[in-house]
């Protein structure tokens, strides 16, 4: 059976089979390359179609992709690329629609899917992903992260005293905040059946007035995060054993690890009155197709094998990275890491990928930033600021 289907694959391959596929891959990590290389072996023998791997780095993957493709330059996959520059090579025409390649889609996380998605077309076969969540400490929190927001604050203030603190997350952080403006509603850009359109902007809605408002109340109020507390700060406070709950993502786990703490993972409780779960923000690297590619079919069967379920395991036991294939996750259910941050994944909402949220970061920053600078400002009028600034740099 198994070589009745390759014989099928390699037909259907046509004039395709016995071309050489040029990948470019930003993957510096030792256990990652080799990862690569050994699918690109598989594939090849399977194929017969050689694959050469050109180590390009990852900042300078897209502008490289636009300036070379027109010329029938370049390569035929990159692996991997984020989805916030997805929108900017999809409108230039040198990254291919993949929705005709890709005939199933049950096995990846919807928001995965989301994320690689541009004006209703897949542009990009997703193959790991990251968001934040809460990493807690069960010696000083054995029961976990309490799922209502009142025994969340209650569990918080209890660890909180005597240089120990309960919770912390960087306030000033839009990024790792946003789990908040959208369980009330708020959001970047209005999605429309995986359209966004960058004229409805909604960062200074009622349900972002309530986040802010909320994100204030665990500083002045609640007395939970001081004034001055980074990320990097709370990881300190987390690796001493001093933090009972941090928002971070899995970048962190190594260090947390290394410090020996007895870790879980667990989404932030829905906030009070919230319309909405809270639902982070997700980055989405996928395997992206060159427009100009001559050898699509061929190129198309390497991309699908990459984001497979036994391809996404093996990926993440080389380097840690969190698959979005489903049943990839089912397989790693013993690794905490993978089930943490796969739930958070899958309740999150991908960061916006079209160029036009380069206009976001800086206003949204400040504004944020602004209203936990001391107790209870105006927080619609510095909202609405922000918001002015981002339409005038949007036009």
């Amino acid at each position: 059976m198994k070589k009745t289907m390759l014989v099928l694959t390699l037909a259907l391959m046509g004039q395709a089979s016995a071309a050489t596929l040029t990948v470019w891959s930003h993957f510096t990590d030792a256990a990652e390359v080799t990862w690569l290389k050994t699918q690109a072996a598989a594939y090849t023998k399977a194929s017969g179609n050689p694959v050469n791997i050109v180590s390009v780095s990852l900042d300078q993957i897209p502008d490289k992709l636009i300036q070379s493709a027109p010329k029938g330059q370049g390569p035929d996959l990159v692996v991997t690329l984020p989805q916030d520059r997805l929108g900017q090579l999809a409108a230039s025409g040198v990254i291919e629609p993949m929705d005709k390649y890709l005939t199933t889609r049950t096995d990846l996380d919807k928001t995965a899917l989301s994320a690689m998605t541009y004006n209703g077309k897949l542009f990009g076969l997703p193959m790991f992903a990251e968001s934040v969540a809460v990493v807690y400490n069960k010696k000083l929190l054995p029961g976990g992260v309490p799922n209502t927001w009142d025994a969340f604050i209650k569990a918080a203030q209890a660890n909180t005293g005597n240089g120990k603190f309960g919770f912390l997350v960087d306030l000033t952080n839009a990024y790792a905040n946003y789990g908040l403006f959208s369980a009330y509603g708020s959001y970047v850009f209005k999605n429309t059946g995986g359209t966004l359109n960058p004229k409805d902007v909604g960062l200074a809605n009622a349900g972002a007035d309530k986040a802010v408002a909320l994100m204030n109340d665990l500083r002045y109020k609640d007395n939970l995060v001081p004034e001055g507390v980074t990320a990097d700060v709370a990881k300190s406070a987390f690796t001493d054993g001093r933090l009972a709950m941090v928002v971070t993502g899995p970048w962190d786990m190594g260090d947390i690890k290394k410090a020996g703490i007895s870790y879980g993972i667990a989404n932030l409780p829905t906030p009070p009155g919230a319309t909405g779960k809270w639902s982070p923000f997700v980055g989405v690297h996928g395997v992206m197709m060159n427009a100009y590619s001559k050898n699509k079919v061929a190129a198309s069967v390497f991309a699908k094998s990459l984001v497979s379920s036994a391809a996404q395991t093996s990926f993440n036991k080389a380097g840690g990275r969190i698959p979005v294939s489903l049943s990839a996750r089912v397989q790693l259910k013993a690794d905490p890491v993978v089930v943490g941050f796969g739930r958070a994944i899958s309740a999150g909402t991908p960061m916006p990928n079209i160029p036009q949220m380069g206009s976001v970061w800086g206003p949204w920053g400040n504004a944020v930033a602004q209203s936990v600078q001391r107790p209870n400002p105006n927080y619609t009028s510095i909202l609405d600021s922000a918001l002015k600034e981002i339409n005038s740099n949007i036009k």
